[in-house]
């Protein structure tokens, strides 16, 4: 999540009253989003890391680096969108900004600096050959035409997937579904065995979520055809994304998804639930495997997330006359970006280049908070052989097939088609006027 960390999912740090003072505008040391003036200091924020997390990659890199201070602030996703916006407004934007690529890069590209020249000063000149090339293609979704800059570089990466509880799937004798037509008997299946785990736990709340489960439909019903309709290529109103929101639309009419979904957040909601026992299934993403984080007291961790014992990825059903394999969906769960303001920005560029590649990555890395935005990086420690071949199989298989990005390019695509997916999952419009709904914002932007 994440998303969104984000998603993302990665929105699972809560700094409440740091959160709240910051978003008031408080000029306080401690909590203040402003570029400092220091010359050894820089100002971070963002909603992902985690606290605990970013707590461990500032003090490696102040450690390899005496002298120099990140004042780091991690709040909620949706305080934090509200801090950046304020931030931007008042041309009190921090020196590192955590972001996501596409509609929420493109918001802020006026207060962002280009990172082509950081990279190349760190790595050279064939920097990019270090980084999946799913995060360097969505690093710059939605530029201008003609501008290769890269205004964010991609920390953390991700598919977009389900996940299974598999406690529950063995006790009602159930398998993963692999087509859509698989679902529905596999829902009524595990609602007979066990009436106190939702079958399919749809967390609808979050924008976000309705988003990347609408992707996963529709590239499989039409593989790249979002893409080609924020690109002006066909129009939204196209029988194949027809059939994709109609679709989306069956998860609440046809009951596999449980009853007030559209009011269920993922975080913290609905991944309490899941990791509590009480789902069988939910779609996230690759972040999940954080639950299981070998750095952590293991005797804390909930017995289901321990070595990811009690759990299955998997890919969302294939839809009847779509591709005969499910598509994979994902790219960038955690970018960040340079102030144009910074005050420090060649400090600024080392403890993001750090974070991305070096000893604050590792740190993050070992976290497992999600996958790495470069190769050959990998946790120093696993704490079971399951948890091990899901890293692998999240990693070096799925992560290098993602082809199709989990983000819309244009802010206000992205919002038109989250408001279009709640509105026929609570049966206010019909998917053809969902769809001519979000036509209507394609070509006002037109």
């Amino acid at each position: 999540m994440n998303h969104s960390k984000s998603f993302t999912l990665t929105v699972l740090a809560a700094v409440s009253a740091l959160s709240l003072t910051a978003c008031a505008g408080s000029s306080s040391p401690s909590t203040a989003a402003t570029s400092s003036g220091a010359s050894n200091t820089v100002t971070f924020r963002s909603w992902s890391p985690v606290d605990q997390t970013t707590a461990a990659m500032v003090k490696a890199f102040e450690d390899a680096n005496p002298g120099s201070t990140i004042d780091a602030t991690i709040f909620n996703y949706p305080e934090y969108i509200v801090d950046l916006q304020t931030r931007a407004s008042s041309g009190t934007m921090p020196d590192l900004v955590g972001l996501q690529p596409g509609a929420l890069t493109q918001q802020y590209r006026s207060n962002l600096t280009p990172l082509n020249d950081c990279a190349v000063k760190t790595w050279g000149a064939d920097w990019e050959d270090k980084f999946y090339p799913v995060g360097l293609d969505q690093a710059r979704a939605g530029n201008p035409e003609g501008d290769e800059n890269y205004y964010a570089l991609p920390v953390l990466t991700q598919t977009v997937n389900m996940w299974a509880n598999t406690e529950i799937f063995d006790k009602a004798g159930a398998t993963v579904p692999k087509t859509w037509d698989e679902l529905k008997p596999t829902v009524d299946k595990l609602a007979a065995a066990d009436d106190q785990a939702a079958p399919f736990l749809l967390p609808a709340k979050d924008s976000w979520l309705r988003n990347v489960v609408f992707m996963q439909i529709a590239n499989n019903i039409s593989p790249g055809i979002v893409q080609q309709a924020e690109g002006g290529e066909v129009k939204w109103t196209d029988a194949k994304i027809v059939e994709a929101i109609d679709y989306w639309g069956k998860l609440f009419t046809e009951g596999i998804a449980q009853q007030g979904a559209i009011g269920l957040d993922a975080y913290p909601s609905g991944a309490n639930q899941f990791e509590a026992g009480k789902a069988a299934m939910i779609p996230l993403g690759a972040w999940w495997i954080q639950q299981s984080d070998p750095t952590k007291d293991q005797s804390q961790i909930p017995p289901l997330s321990v070595g990811m014992s009690g759990y299955e990825p998997f890919l969302f059903p294939t839809i009847p006359g779509g591709a005969a394999e499910s598509q994979l969906v994902g790219g960038i769960d955690l970018a960040m970006g340079i102030s144009k303001n910074s005050a420090n920005p060649d400090l600024a560029c080392k403890v993001l280049t750090d974070w991305i590649a070096g000893g604050g990555a590792q740190k993050l890395v070992d976290t497992m908070n999600d996958i790495p935005a470069v190769t050959g990086l990998n946790p120093t420690n696993f704490t079971s052989d399951k948890q091990k071949q899901m890293w692998d199989q999240l990693a070096n298989q799925w992560l290098p097939e993602v082809k199709y990005s989990r983000y819309f390019d244009d802010p206000k695509i992205d919002q038109a088609v989250a408001d279009a997916l709640a509105a026929v999952a609570t049966g206010s419009q019909t998917p053809q006027d969902a769809a001519a709904s979000v036509q209507a914002v394609q070509d006002s932007l037109s």
